[in-house]
């Protein structure tokens, strides 16, 4: 399928780079063939999503020269629920641990049952018993 052009508008700050839209692009479903024809761009869909997820804004406050917040909330729902978005995250993550000279797939993980917020009493309370003395 041809590729539409990419739209001429001002970039914001969580849009994709050209090496990060290489990365990501493969990953990102296809346009379904049949029916309508997209108006948008898988891209300028993805930087939509980052758009609301980066800046921590409401869908509905996407700028008008992104898609719709319609169109944009449901290609984020539906990659959620085909785990589009979780083949994303490891993609870069493996990206991300090479970059680095680390193993792809991570070796250990550290878990901390202490990492819990306690009450100063609880706190004073648990360093007393860790201490020995008890009570």
């Amino acid at each position: 399928m041809k590729a539409l052009p990419a739209p001429a508008r001002k970039g914001y700050p969580s849009d994709l780079r050209d090496e990060e839209w290489a990365l990501l692009e493969p990953l990102v479903p296809a346009v379904k063939s049949g029916g309508r024809p997209a108006r948008h761009t898988r891209r300028e869909s993805v930087n939509a999503i980052l758009y609301v997820v980066q800046g921590g804004n409401p869908w509905r406050a996407l700028p008008h020269d992104l898609p719709p917040w319609q169109t944009a909330y449901t290609y984020f729902r539906l990659w959620r629920n085909d785990e589009t978005w979780e083949t994303i995250h490891s993609a870069v993550r493996e990206q991300a641990r090479k970059r680095l000279g680390r193993e792809t797939p991570p070796s250990a993980a550290i878990l901390n049952r202490q990492s819990v917020k306690s009450s100063q009493r609880g706190a004073a309370r648990l360093r007393r018993q860790q201490e020995g003395n008890g009570t």
